[in-house]
């Protein structure tokens, strides 16, 4: 059994590890939180004295937005009709409604109704002050176990995150019998459709990896293997951009989490950190690039009150995502120096490594060893040549490459993922029942020879035949491999999150902490403080039911402003361990096979940093260079402004 420590060393004489500080440790950590600090203080005043005052156009779009919503609110409607058209999809709002006055308000009408029987419903009127702050402090403390899983009863964080959204709808019960809370609608809470997709991604990448050897699988991690440690980081970097801009952060990370462990576990790395920080941290940032690269950014859309188009979304964020991306890689391969670029005397020289390609003499054996078992790999007679495709291999990669094309033109996600996994394991199955060779149940003696089969007679001495051996089934081999813990997670998640938000205690939170910016909240300086309440939320609340909440309190919110909230929200989720589902299926993967090194404890000190500077200069650029408008077109802040 691999044992996995941060201190621990492989391959040489046991020499005294050198014990990494506390200030080398947190002191990054530190001083971007006390820059945040001092940046906010210095642009709004230690006490908020600088806040810019209300122009005429914010006095404008406020006078706008409340004479629409008045006038859809005097609106007539169908309530039968509503659910016919709408049902609980969000992507069912007709955008096409915009080409008269009319049209603009049967839109707005929708998705007013849309916004108060999906998104957020506000029954934080119905708590009293003990209902309020006893969910508070229940939902905080299931928080501080689910970030410290080890610090208490070895229970795991499925059986947390359920146990606390049991604990909160029995509690919520409590209260309502009580009077001191509404009644908790916990089947609302929970969104099906995350859960679906994860059991779709599950069930795919399951068969891609476990159909054949020398699949597709192998070939994907083949890709990413390299004898130099840097280099392998950059690798898992590049690919989880790329991929998380094109598909879905969390796909990207659920089929490559495995890839990257099981790349530690060949080259028995002494510390997997930087390995699985380089997967999670640049999954979330090249996420952030499409508004289908995550959940939050699909939701974005679908809340919007104006139009966000796929190529208008990406050219704002183009820039943004590119230096996030470069300070994060730079940050990396900082930060974990001792542990990619081993026997580098310092940072001058882990330049040279890698732009004029020079190597220490640790890196060089590193490099022989890994080329020597490849080639003794390839020269052993029972390796078997993965270099072709197969059948099987081509098979899988049709069924990936159409799952991409339904997920690009639009079609349910969630039906995709399941499907693609479906016809995964039905070719397996058939692969397994004709091609795959039959286990060898016959016995031999000393010698190797066969023995003959072992007859059987009933008590009249009849000879009984042998029964056919029954065939294992998916249900018995494959299927048992989902990791169904991990929707266990969500479940409990959605059910604590869902509670709290019930409370009002986050919008509250949101507006006090705003204070004089939040009729403002991304003119001038105080884009940045905005920013920075949005991380926090995000990491407390989640932002799924972050951006939620901002869709139901400004309906009305500009594009620009959209975009801001979309860049925060997921650069966010590199904050803590919580902060992102790729987090979290990065540590699950990793606790598999027995690396649990990816903790919030270890996670923190890089995250921290990492995010805040990724955070604050992506949101300078996209307030320098944005090209959607700072104006609500449908709500007619442009024509009013000109």
């Amino acid at each position: 059994m691999m044992i996995y420590d941060e201190e621990s060393t492989t391959g040489k004489a046991a020499a005294p590890v050198k014990q990494t500080s506390s200030l080398r440790k947190w002191g990054p950590a530190m001083f971007a939180v006390f820059g945040v600090l001092a940046l906010n203080a210095a642009l709004l005043g230690p006490t908020g004295s600088k806040v810019p005052a209300l122009t005429e156009r914010h006095l404008t779009s406020q006078r706008l937005a409340e004479e629409r919503t008045a006038a859809v609110l005097a609106m007539d409607f169908d309530e039968e009709s509503d659910r016919k058209v709408m049902g609980r999809n969000l992507n069912k709002l007709d955008r096409s409604l915009a080409a008269d006055e009319d049209n603009v308000m049967e839109y707005t009408r929708r998705r007013h109704r849309m916004l108060g029987d999906y998104t957020h419903v506000d029954v934080s009127g119905e708590f009293t002050q003990f209902g309020k702050l006893s969910t508070t402090v229940i939902y905080f403390a299931y928080w501080v176990f689910l970030m410290f899983p080890n610090w208490f009863l070895p229970i795991g964080r499925p059986g947390i995150a359920l146990g606390g959204g049991l604990t909160m709808v029995v509690y919520r019960f409590i209260l309502l019998s009580t009077g001191h809370g509404p009644v908790f609608d916990a089947e609302k809470v929970i969104i099906m459709e995350p859960l679906f997709l994860l059991f779709g991604l599950m069930l795919t990448t399951i068969y891609l990896e476990k159909m054949e050897r020398g699949g597709l699988f192998d070939k994907l991690r083949d890709s990413l293997d390299d004898g130099c440690r840097w280099k392998r980081s950059a690798k898992i970097m590049t690919m989880s951009t790329l991929g998380s801009a094109a598909v879905m952060n969390d796909s990207i990370v659920l089929i490559f989490s495995a890839v990257v462990v099981d790349l530690n576990v060949r080259h028995k790395v002494d510390n997997s950190m930087p390995y699985m920080l380089s997967l999670a941290t640049t999954a979330n940032i090249g996420s952030a690039l499409t508004l289908t690269g995550n959940p939050q950014n699909i939701l974005i859309v679908s809340l919007a009150y104006d139009d966000i188009g796929w190529i208008e979304f990406a050219s704002n964020m183009l820039l943004p995502v590119f230096a996030a991306t470069v300070i994060n890689s730079t940050m990396m391969f900082t930060y974990y120096a001792a542990e990619l670029f081993p026997g580098s005397s310092g940072y001058g020289e882990n330049l040279g490594i890698i732009f004029a390609g020079k190597k220490t003499p640790e890196m060089i054996a590193e490099e022989n060893a890994y080329l020597a078992k490849l080639a003794a790999a390839r020269d052993d007679s029972k390796f078997e040549d993965s270099s072709g495709w197969s059948l099987w291999s081509k098979l899988q990669v049709v069924v990936c490459v159409l799952f991409l094309i339904c997920f690009a033109s639009g079609l349910d996600v969630c039906v995709t993922s399941i499907v693609a996994g479906a016809v995964l394991m039905v070719i397996a199955a058939y692969k397994r029942q004709h091609y795959d060779p039959k286990p060898d149940n016959i016995e031999y003696d000393a010698d190797g020879n066969p023995l003959p089969a072992k007859k059987v007679y009933d008590t009249n001495g009849n000879e009984i035949e042998p029964e056919e051996e029954e065939l294992v089934t998916e249900s018995e081999t494959t299927l048992t491999e989902v990791d169904y813990g991990l929707l266990m997670l969500f479940i409990g998640q959605f059910l604590l999150i869902g509670s709290f938000d019930d409370t009002g205690v986050p919008q509250s939170f949101f507006n006090a902490s705003m204070g004089g910016c939040a009729d403002q909240m991304v003119e001038g300086a105080c884009v940045y403080w905005f920013v920075m309440i949005i991380t926090i939320l995000s990491n407390i609340a989640s932002n799924v039911p972050v951006v939620q909440m901002l869709a139901a309190t400004f309906p009305y919110a500009s594009p620009y402003e959209w975009l801001q909230v979309s860049y925060s929200a997921t650069i966010a989720g590199n904050l803590t361990m919580l902060g992102s589902a790729a987090n979290m299926i990065v540590a699950f993967q990793a606790a598999k096979v027995g690396d649990r090194t990816f903790t919030s404890e270890r996670h923190a000190p890089f995250g921290i940093p990492s995010c805040l500077l990724c955070l604050y200069t992506g949101t300078f650029i996209l307030a320098s260079v944005h090209f959607s408008p700072e104006c609500s077109v449908r709500l007619g802040e442009c024509n009013a402004q000109q």
